[in-house]
């Protein structure tokens, strides 16, 4: 049984006429006749009542016609979801994004952009470190990665959304928490005791600050680690030392805390845009055109 018969047989049932269903169909109506009592044939029921005068559905022909025109339903509508995942607009995207990320608001609203777009598409967020998200887009576990700067293997390409200044996060009675709102230099923090992230949890930022420091003409003392940013500046409100951490952190009011725009030349930082060269998803390139367009 082919899916023609099934559309020739609702034909003929809806119009009870075969030259009319003929006509519908654009065939002649002999083939009609031939195609509808083969079908009948490999059922071995009889769907339709003829006579000279008339057509009519038997009994189990009504009841296969219901099933018919589900069949039919069920068909058109695999091959909807078939074009539409081919377009990108359904199915699953897994995105791999640094911390940091969410705290822009050029990238919530972004994404809220893509997801009005493309209501049927699951997002599949995962908060990871930039190290971590560049390893998901190689194994392919990820088919977006949101990121800081970090040196990227040959089957990935970034695209930069933005960049902001690097703020150092000082207590607020710390003697450079005087200024104001005035920037400093990171030379004015050379003696202080750092607390950042560890060497191990794969962020761009530790590898910046140390090519910031070396300019400065010094070696930052790290005297805690920590891989939140939350707990990062939760320490300096303790008087644990000092930190450094893109600006747009400042959006978390934290009691004790203050934070000053750093004014060396490249204390600035990156968010890139990471995928495979040879992505294949449909959703993740309708994703990457969206997100650089909105957030640039």
């Amino acid at each position: 049984m082919e899916l023609r018969h099934l559309r020739y047989f609702i034909a003929v049932a809806e119009e009870l006429h075969f030259g009319r269903a003929a006509q519908l169909l654009g065939i002649s109506q002999p083939p009609l006749s031939q195609q509808i009592q083969a079908l009948e044939q490999e059922l071995g029921a009889r769907l339709l009542e003829r006579t000279n005068r008339r057509v009519e559905l038997s009994e189990a022909g009504r009841l296969f016609l219901v099933e018919a025109r589900l069949v039919l339903a069920q068909v058109d509508k695999a091959a909807d979801v078939a074009r539409r995942a081919q377009s990108g607009e359904i199915g699953e995207l897994k995105i791999g994004f640094t911390a940091s990320a969410p705290f822009t608001s050029r990238i919530p609203q972004a994404i809220f952009a893509f997801r009005q777009r493309f209501p049927d598409v699951h997002l599949a967020l995962q908060e990871m470190s930039s190290r971590e998200v560049a390893e998901g887009l190689e194994d392919q576990s990820m088919q977006v990665g949101i990121m800081r700067p970090l040196p990227l293997p040959d089957t990935l390409v970034a695209v930069e959304l933005f960049r902001e200044p690097l703020v150092a996060v000082l207590r607020t009675d710390h003697l450079l928490a005087k200024n104001g709102g005035e920037g400093l230099y990171l030379e004015a923090l050379a003696a202080e005791p750092f607390v950042f992230f560890p060497r191990s949890y794969g962020s761009g930022l530790r590898a910046q600050l140390l090519d910031l420091a070396r300019q400065a003409g010094f070696t930052p003392l790290f005297a805690q680690e920590a891989v939140e940013a939350m707990t990062l500046i939760g320490l300096v409100a303790a008087g644990l030392g000092v930190t450094v951490l893109p600006a747009s952190y400042q959006r978390m009011r934290i009691d004790g805390v203050v934070y000053r725009t750093l004014l060396d030349p490249d204390a600035t930082s990156a968010v890139w845009l990471v995928q495979r060269k040879d992505q294949q998803s449909p959703r993740a390139r309708a994703f990457v055109e969206l997100v650089t367009q909105r957030a640039q």
